[in-house]
């Protein structure tokens, strides 16, 4: 990925959802050939959930919660009510689904039924819940975003993410996590 375009708050994170949404059509086509038959490959669907952990929660949810957000709201945007208030929630849905998945996912690998089960539905709430919730962000929040801030606030905030960009999650840098991402793909 490029750095950091300073001329939108939102640039980057746009760049980080197309990986994003890479990585949960993977897991959804893994899901697909295990219905088809296939065995489900189980050590992916372990790097789909590290990635998902670190990448989509930790570094990325990170950069909106820590510094879009509250930059939106600096510049009038409520916190507890309309979009905002609906992505928080949607970030906490999607780390249930996670949570869900890495608790369930090595009695599965061990034949654990009911574990399997629980996986794939977490899978594939994940999937669909990171779908549509990157399209609302993309398409409506992203937007309103790029319109409110600007100038010298935009350019604080790209080097805040710059910042965060740089730093590790539970060991492994961004680069680290986006060459996962190439493996899983």
């Amino acid at each position: 990925m490029t750095l950091n375009d300073t001329s939108s708050p939102t640039g980057l994170l746009r760049e980080e959802h197309q990986l994003i949404l890479k990585v949960a059509r993977r897991l959804d086509h893994l899901l697909a050939l295990e219905d088809d038959g296939v065995g489900l490959d189980y050590d992916t669907v372990d790097q789909c959930i590290t990635f998902f952990r670190l990448f989509a929660d930790a570094c990325h949810h990170g950069k909106e919660e820590d510094l879009l957000f509250p930059g939106l709201e600096a510049v009038g945007m409520p916190r507890d009510s309309g979009p905002i208030a609906v992505m928080l929630y949607e970030h906490d849905q999607g780390r249930v689904f996670v949570r869900a998945m890495a608790s369930n996912i090595e009695a599965a690998k061990d034949g654990d039924n009911a574990a399997g089960h629980q996986l794939r539905e977490a899978a594939r709430g994940f999937i669909d819940l990171i779908v549509a919730h990157i399209s609302k962000e993309d398409n409506i929040l992203f937007n309103m975003a790029d319109g409110m801030i600007s100038g010298p606030a935009c350019e604080t905030l790209c080097s805040r993410y710059d910042e965060v960009c740089s730093g590790r999650f539970e060991g492994r840098t961004k680069d680290d996590l986006e060459r996962l991402a190439a493996e899983i793909l």
